[in-house]
């Protein structure tokens, strides 16, 4: 019996010697292109859309995810107590709102105006609207966007972000919002580490 087991040594020894060896010393051809054109985390053997917007939310194979438009964005102009004079050092907040518009035609765009809670009710509202107007008239006045797709409106004091009676939250609530909204539509773009800071500025 030990002889036998011995004897079966050998030849599984020998068979093993006798194997052909595969060696690597070729290179070998990559069936599938994996490379990242667009740089969305997508192989371009599984890409079916290209030049996805960077940064946009996909989906596996790539594809951008689309979100309508409807935001809101505080247009940080700071208005003197009881004026609706826009210094020019703020139109760079109004150009912003028309780039944006002229990127995507079919949105529209509502200026809100609010006041601090000094003075009547009545002379807020006018003084509300006033600004909100002034806003509206530099959009279509100075940067082109038509005056059918701007709506201006003054809530007075309704609508404070700080309902306190200091001086900064008078400063605070005489503020111009931009709401903008319409049928295009726009890439929804992923959270990431620095996406608060982001918008932050």
């Amino acid at each position: 019996m030990k002889a036998l087991l011995i004897i079966l040594s050998f030849a599984l020894i020998g068979g093993c010697a006798s194997r052909d060896i595969v060696t690597m010393d070729e290179p070998t051809n990559q069936v599938f292109d994996l490379n990242d054109n667009d740089r969305d985390g997508v192989i371009v053997a599984r890409e079916r859309c290209n030049d996805t917007v960077q940064g946009a939310s996909i989906d596996n194979y790539g594809c951008g995810k689309i979100k309508p438009i409807n935001e809101r964005q505080e247009l940080k102009i700071l208005f003197a107590n009881d004026s609706f004079y826009i210094d020019p050092q703020y139109y760079n907040q109004v150009e912003t709102v028309a780039t944006f518009m002229r990127q995507f035609p079919n949105t529209k765009v509502t200026i809100e105006g609010h006041c601090s809670k000094t003075g009547s009710y009545e002379h807020n509202l006018t003084l509300s609207q006033n600004r909100a107007n002034a806003v509206s008239s530099l959009l279509s006045e100075r940067f082109g966007i038509e005056s059918d797709r701007v709506t201006a409106i003054g809530y007075s004091y309704d609508r404070p972000v700080d309902p306190t009676h200091t001086k900064m939250a008078h400063t605070r609530n005489r503020r111009v919002i931009a709401e903008l909204t319409g049928e295009d539509t726009t890439a929804d773009m992923k959270w990431h580490i620095y996406t608060v800071d982001e918008q932050v500025k």
